[in-house]
């Protein structure tokens, strides 16, 4: 008997008049007969942007608004919800670039501190992570498992390993943890990643490209990739050395061992990485990864159970798009928007290419659903930060997505086609396994317009609905405020591992309700670059408990059986629940 993958991939090659009616994957036929009428939905989350009355109001910068020379420039950076003094409400951790000519007044990364009041305090100097570089990408976890979530951030230059000292205060620690590398790299995604079992939290590493901010080749008509539409632009990515990635072993004692080569990491080429998000895709119990490449094919690194990877993004469906075509993969989200126990994933591109949805089999196998879902008629822009989270409540994860140009000289020539600033995108899971564009009707926070990067979503008021925090180019932050409709009830659930890493990073949750089954993940990066909330989020609709099954990376397996909705249940690997509260 063949499995449903090898039966999708067969259809593909068949003509239409020949596949028999049952073959048909039901999202195919759910797509055919599904007639959405926007009137008849119910209400649906409305979002305002809050970042000004919240006090996020220093402008992240990033190269220049109306020019760019190098791509370094326009490619932006990422952002993290992180509770880094764990007093249960989320903070905010923002990162900045520079210009080309020098650093202006204000650059540098920052962090807020929740007031628990809907405002944030400006604690970047006092925490010790004032630094104004080309910062790429920004991962959350505790590496040293000493109960404080710490921080890697990427760099065009040196990354850094910030130590979280549990006071309020960081260290950067990216000497004596074994992590300087000679000479300039351009990274760009990483992730912490339990690679063994061992309860030691690794650390892999992307790169995007080779650029050569003094030699380098710079807009051009008479140099291929160095313009776009008959202007002049930065060049790229096409047309320059991509760069190798890595992984560096955690030697649980604060340092870290370069194990790429080991691994086989270092002997993938061709690419140019960029997001990266270590979940487990194959329910084997075992961490993978996942990287978006942009403009080449993606990689999928399942994991040997040894401390090795091999790539097989291509084999299992994900690397490329239905029609094979290599896109440019920039963000990505993980979760089930089917209700089928099993981890897709969402991936965002290019102009005139759609955001990518593939659907998992639940053994790692995926297949692109995008035109059957919905999203392939929305191909206007450049696409970033997503994922795929329930704003409603309503049991089924919706999809959010920012945009933003990289050619910031177009708009003045093509003001219609090509604006500099660009709306969001939401995207209404109809329960059917496809989703319905929402536009001005889902609030003021989605129809505003911005050049933006990276996203991460969150609970930052704890009221029980996802909110969405967002870096844009050379303005303040976007945080928008989720007011979702009432009547849904919510859950949400805190790992904590013990013989697994403290920060649960790669534990695969199932959560029963209602007749449904939901999957999430725990991850380390996600979106563009960015960090979520850890605590995982599940909208129950009418239901008001759950069940759960936590899949640790250890692979043990825990099961727990009438939660109650409208708390935080904290659960701690083998000890059982913690503790079960209201958020406030």
């Amino acid at each position: 008997m063949t499995s449903p993958w090898t039966r999708r991939r067969l259809l593909r090659t068949l003509p239409a008049a020949v596949v028999p009616p049952l073959l048909v994957h039901p999202l195919r036929a759910a797509a055919q007969s599904a007639q959405p009428a926007k009137p008849a939905l119910p209400p649906f989350s409305r979002f305002v942007d809050v970042g000004a009355q919240a006090g996020l109001t220093h402008p992240t910068v990033y190269g220049e608004n109306d020019k760019s020379i190098y791509i370094l420039e326009v490619m932006g950076a990422g952002c993290a919800f992180i509770d880094y003094d764990n007093d249960g409400w989320m903070d905010i951790f923002m990162l900045s670039g520079r210009h080309l000519e020098g650093i202006p007044p204000g650059a540098s990364n920052r962090l807020y501190k929740n007031n628990r009041d809907g405002t944030f305090t400006d604690v970047t100097e006092k925490a010790g992570l004032l630094d104004a570089g080309w910062a790429m990408g920004v991962c959350v976890a505790d590496y040293d498992n000493d109960g404080f979530d710490d921080l890697f951030v990427t760099y065009y230059g040196q990354n850094r390993l910030y130590k979280n000292n549990g006071n309020g205060t960081f260290t950067d620690v990216t000497e004596k943890a074994g992590l300087l590398q000679p000479g300039i790299r351009y990274a760009s995604g990483c992730t912490f990643i339990e690679c063994n079992r061992n309860g030691l939290l690794d650390l892999f590493v992307a790169n995007y490209l080779d650029v050569d901010l003094v030699h380098g080749p710079k807009p051009s008509m008479q140099i291929p990739n160095c313009n776009y539409e008959g202007v002049p632009v930065n060049c790229g990515p096409m047309g320059m050395a991509p760069l190798k990635q890595y992984l560096f072993r955690n030697n649980g004692n604060g340092t870290f061992t370069d194990v790429s080569k080991e691994s086989g990491i270092g002997a993938l080429s061709g690419s140019y990485g960029l997001t990266a998000v270590a979940v487990d895709v194959d329910e084997d119990g075992w961490t993978d990864i996942f990287l978006a490449c942009d403009a080449t094919f993606s990689y999928l690194l399942m994991n040997n159970h040894d401390g090795t990877f091999r790539e097989e993004a291509l084999l299992r469906g994900i690397a490329v798009s239905s029609e094979g075509q290599r896109m440019s993969g920039m963000g990505v989200g993980v979760g089930d928007f089917t209700l089928d126990g099993h981890l897709d994933i969402v991936r965002t591109h290019f102009y005139n290419q759609s955001t990518g949805l593939y659907l998992n089999d639940g053994k790692g196998n995926f297949d692109d659903v995008s035109s059957q879902a919905g999203l392939a008629v929305e191909r206007r822009y450049i696409c970033w930060g997503t994922d795929l989270v329930d704003f409603d409540n309503d049991g089924y994860p919706d999809i959010l997505i920012v945009t933003g140009t990289v050619y910031p000289e177009l708009e003045s020539i093509f003001p219609v086609r090509f604006p500099r600033r660009t709306p969001r995108l939401l995207f209404r899971n109809l329960g059917n396994g496809t989703f319905v564009e929402m536009g001005e009707e889902a609030g003021p926070g989605i129809a505003a317009r911005d050049s933006s990067r990276g996203c991460a979503f969150g609970d930052f008021d704890n009221d029980g609905d996802m909110d969405v925090l967002i870096m844009n180019r050379n303005e303040p932050p976007s945080l928008l405020r989720n007011d979702s409709p009432p009547g849904n009830h919510w859950i949400k659930i805190r790992l904590e591992g013990t013989k697994s890493n403290r920060s649960a990073i790669g534990a695969r949750v199932l959560a029963h309700y209602g007749g449904k089954v939901q999957a999430q993940a725990v991850t380390s990066q996600i979106s563009y670059l960015s960090v979520n909330d850890p605590r995982l989020h599940f909208g129950l609709g009418a239901a008001a408990t759950a069940d759960f099954e936590i899949f640790w990376p250890s692979g043990a397996k825990e099961s727990y059986t009438g939660l109650a909705a409208g708390q935080l249940h904290t659960i701690k690997e083998g000890k059982g629940i913690l503790s079960s509260r209201p958020l406030k």
